[in-house]
């Protein structure tokens, strides 16, 4: 049996980390896994891709690949809890990827909770860029993805 990096907490994750390494921040969906890349300062978020779902290991060697062209190695994956703090099948869902990517890749790995992260970047959209439904359906999941890491990175700073 292989011994995998469990899923930590934010600041376990942080000091899982070797130096000006940057993390991945996902948005993972039903359809779509909207992907964020930190800078090496841990800073900064920025949107990067979409990978439009397949099969998980087509996905999650696109992922590592993002990844390695980046030299991320840490993941933060926004946890999409219901308003009442429960967990429902997206969260399942989520923690399910996490426990799948582990064994394909020992990384650390930690949950970010993304309540209303998809109604901010929309409301975002709509009101700074004046995007349009379709334009905004192109870029809503990589930018909820950035949007999910930058609270990650906001909050170890405050750490």
């Amino acid at each position: 049996m292989v011994d995998l990096m469990p899923v930590l907490d934010l600041l376990a994750l942080k000091a899982a980390l070797p130096p000006r390494t940057p993390l991945a921040g996902l948005d993972v969906g039903e359809k779509t896994i909207g992907v964020a890349m930190s800078d090496i300062t841990l800073s900064v978020a920025s949107p990067l891709h979409l990978i439009r779902k397949t099969k998980f290991t087509d996905d999650a060697a696109a992922l590592l690949g993002l990844m390695g062209e980046r030299g991320a190695v840490g993941v933060i994956i926004g946890l999409p809890y219901n308003m009442d703090g429960s967990e429902g099948p997206r969260c399942q869902s989520s923690r399910a990827f996490a426990r799948n990517l582990l064994r394909l890749a020992d990384r650390p790995i930690a949950f970010w909770d993304e309540r209303l992260s998809s109604a901010a970047v929309n409301r975002m959209l709509i009101g700074e860029a004046d995007l349009t439904r379709a334009k905004r359906a192109a870029v809503v999941d990589r930018a909820a993805a950035a949007y999910i890491l930058q609270g990650a990175l906001d909050r170890l700073r405050a750490a």
